[in-house]
């Protein structure tokens, strides 16, 4: 009967390991025997396609990368879990608050590849990631006033360094301060900017008044360093008085351009700070070289932190609360049960968590391949996505990229070894 059983176990068990023989074996053996050959698969070159992974710069950028993501990736999205886990048990919504941290699990790599493209863009008006830091920038720094604006040959500036600019001539009581300027496209004016008004000096008045305004006619016609009607005051454009190196007075111009300063301001020169030109504050190249990694890593996080969430939930209810009260009876704060009671008691949740990810970041390849831009594609490249790049296209290597799939395999062997190991142990306890 012994032998029967064996040879029916044997029948049923031969489809799947024909599947598996098929599927897994065989590709993973025929890898590894392509890779000692070279780009044709004519020639036997020993292990310089696995040299080459740690000798070309895109490849070895790539295996940076990956080590980036293994220790960054799952750290992160396991502790965001835990705390999300202990944190919903104290609200009241706490089911809805889980449902609504899982549903990215819900989206496809490809739609939360698209989605982040989105959110990195450099462009404020488009990408929500840079409206918000804009925002924030904004509110606690001046913006500038006229970026780009500047003086004509022709008009009573110079440049003063520092990007501001400077009257040729000091100014005098009794004699109109004249600030053209050109380069602000006049939709771009302030949208409560008035038509200039020419200043009207009176030697009487022992102050220097003046006119700051767009030198620019639409549709031409208008005359140089002379205030036309429909010429726009450069409203809010900051003036300084400066004698010996000193600023001596300041003032900002009106709806009109109009301006005055006060007596201190005779004879010396009227400088426009070069923050009133400065560029505006477009946010973080978040898809730069330097960003674009960190970036890929917080969509993969938005994504898997859900998941580490529910899992860590499920481990924390098996808990015993006697465990954490006896604790709080003792005098235990929060941060004490946390620290000594919860996390070692959920210890084989996290190491169960932490374990898949690692083995999932292994082998990311789609939102790298999605949101990294044509030009951070090399500064972000990881080795699933190197493995695709080597292995087709015109310039195909099947000896690397079948190096580079062994490699892989190489590096998720002891993450599974460990993980067939925990699963022993808890097995017999």
């Amino acid at each position: 009967m012994t032998g029967t059983r064996k040879t029916v176990a044997a029948g049923f068990l031969l489809p799947a390991l024909v599947l598996l023989g098929a599927l897994v074996v065989y590709p993973v053996g025929y890898s590894v025997q392509r890779s000692f050959f070279d780009q044709s698969g004519s020639g036997f070159v020993w292990f310089d396609n696995y040299a080459e992974i740690f000798t070309d710069d895109a490849i070895f950028t790539a295996v940076k990368n990956n080590a980036i993501w293994v220790v960054f990736a799952p750290a992160v999205a396991t502790a965001l879990g835990l705390i999300f886990a202990v944190l919903t048990e104290r609200i009241r919504w706490g089911t809805a608050f889980k449902l609504i941290l899982f549903m990215p699990m819900a989206i496809s790599m490809l739609a939360a590849g698209i989605i982040f493209r989105l959110v990195y863009e450099q462009d404020p008006e488009r990408g929500v990631a840079n409206a918000v830091w804009v925002g924030v920038h904004d509110t606690f720094a001046e913006s500038s006033v006229f970026p780009r604006a500047r003086p004509l040959p022709v008009h009573p500036l110079e440049s003063g360094g520092g990007g501001s600019f400077v009257t040729k001539d000091p100014a005098a009581v009794g004699t109109p301060a004249l600030l053209p300027l050109v380069g602000v496209a006049p939709a771009n004016m302030p949208s409560d900017a008035k038509p200039a008004a020419a200043a009207q000096a009176d030697p009487g008045d022992g102050r220097i008044s003046g006119t700051a305004w767009l030198d620019f006619t639409r549709g031409g016609g208008g005359k140089p360093n002379v205030v036309d009607p429909e010429e726009l005051g450069l409203k809010g454009l900051k003036i300084e008085a400066v004698k010996d190196g000193e600023v001596v007075a300041s003032t900002r111009a009106g709806p009109d351009g109009s301006f005055t300063l006060p007596a201190a301001a005779d004879g010396a020169q009227l400088r426009l700070p070069g923050d009133n030109f400065r560029e505006q504050y477009n946010g973080v190249s978040w898809l730069g070289p330097s960003l674009v990694t960190p970036a890929i890593i917080g969509s993969y996080v938005w994504m898997w932190a859900g998941f580490a969430m529910v899992l860590i939930a499920a481990g924390l209810a098996s808990v015993e609360r006697e465990l954490m009260e006896a604790a709080r009876v003792d005098g235990a704060n929060e941060w004490q049960v946390f620290r000594r009671i919860t996390v070692p008691l959920l210890a084989p949740v996290l190491s169960v968590v932490l374990v898949t990810l690692m083995i999932n970041v292994l082998k990311i390849f789609d939102l790298v391949y999605i949101i990294a831009p044509g030009s951070a594609q090399d500064d972000a490249n990881v080795l699933a996505l190197q493995l695709y790049r080597s292995s087709f296209g015109t310039a195909a290597d099947l000896g690397v990229g079948s190096a580079i799939a062994v490699l892989l395999l190489l590096l998720l062997v002891p993450v599974m070894v460990l993980d067939i190991r925990r699963t022993r142990r808890e097995r017999r306890r």
